[in-house]
């Protein structure tokens, strides 16, 4: 490893010239000349600073751990944790993954892992919306939960979660100022996702909001979010002879679904049925002809406002007071909704 004493004798100035340049405390003490010298010297001989050296001057190691639970293996890992490496790299900060791959027992261990590791401060990360165990970290050592909430009320984490009912309001919005009245909801039967609720409350909220009384006999559910499962949920639901115009998809596999039995039931999209997904799975959404409108997760920006404020706790710049954010879902709008049937718009 290339040191301060080998820049300063290729430079040929002392070690503690160099040392000021390095670290931005050389104006007014090094003559500009010599600093640019020093700099193209440590970009020539490829000089990587010492952080671990660094830390234990500053008792910090420049470093935060990232317990992720199953994030992995989900579609929007790459955006989730993506953020995170952002905000990580602008701050000059490395970010330490470990994923339990869906295992809660490795849940401990992964945590110890990071802090024997001296982390500065911790995330952890859901797979999806949810309420989620929290490690045991020491009381001055901060705590981000990413994508939920800590299961334990007396955790003191801030905390970034999806606005879900927000977000389902603009999706059924959307269908309703398109003229439709009769919009179905598409709905995971899973207590496990706490979006369940919210997104149901957004879809009441819509409907109430433009004057249509809330049909039960419109919201049907499905075990999981999963196309598979909905398939026969939603061909029932479309095979009704009083069936919907409008139908607004928990997830955009649901959605997925959807398209796949509007086509069995000769139904086209969007003339006959006008569909909503959630989530914008790249996959799916773009892919569909015509493509799919849904809610976006905002998951990048998430992951990045989950790393900032875990780097601003670690410098003293956060609000005093954790916080609980719901951060915006935008509505994708692309080609899937349209007037429905015999209207005159």
């Amino acid at each position: 490893m290339i040191t301060l004493k080998d820049l300063a004798k290729a430079a040929g100035v002392s070690p503690s010239a160099v040392s000021l340049v390095l670290n931005g405390r050389s104006e007014g003490r090094v003559n500009a000349d010599t600093a640019a010298r020093v700099r193209q010297v440590a970009d020539d001989l490829g000089y990587v600073p010492n952080l671990l050296a660094r830390g234990l001057k500053t008792r910090r190691s420049h470093t935060f751990g990232v317990v992720s639970h199953g994030v992995a293996s989900v579609p929007f890992a790459g955006a989730l944790l993506g953020g995170i490496q952002a905000a990580a790299i602008e701050a000059d900060y490395l970010a330490m993954i470990i994923d339990t791959a869906g295992r809660p027992a490795l849940s401990s261990p992964s945590a110890k892992s990071l802090l024997q590791r001296d982390v500065d401060g911790m995330i952890v990360v859901a797979q999806f919306h949810r309420r989620i165990d929290t490690p045991a970290l020491a009381p001055a050592m901060p705590l981000v939960v990413l994508n939920g909430t800590p299961l334990d009320d007396s955790v003191v984490a801030d905390s970034i979660v999806p606005d879900e009912t927000s977000g389902a309001y603009s999706a059924v919005e959307h269908l309703l100022a398109a003229g439709h009245r009769r919009i179905a909801f598409c709905l995971v039967d899973d207590d496990i996702f706490v979006a369940r609720e919210l997104r149901l409350a957004g879809y009441r909220w819509a409907l109430e909001d433009y004057g249509v009384a809330f049909d039960p006999s419109l919201v049907v559910t499905v075990p999981d979010p999963s196309t598979a499962s909905s398939r026969p949920v939603l061909h029932e639901l479309l095979a009704r002879s009083t069936r919907p115009t409008g139908l607004f998809c928990f997830s955009d596999q649901s959605a997925f679904a959807a398209y796949q039995v509007a086509q069995q039931l000769d139904l086209e999209i969007p003339t006959d049925l006008s569909v909503v997904g959630f989530d914008d799975q790249a996959f799916i959404a773009e892919a569909l002809v015509p493509g799919l409108s849904t809610v976006r997760l905002p998951h990048h920006e998430m992951g990045v406002w989950a790393a900032r404020r875990l780097i601003d706790r670690l410098h003293g710049d956060a609000p005093p007071v954790v916080e609980e954010l719901a951060m915006p879902c935008p509505l994708i709008v692309r080609a899937s909704v349209s007037a429905p049937p015999g209207s005159d718009r």
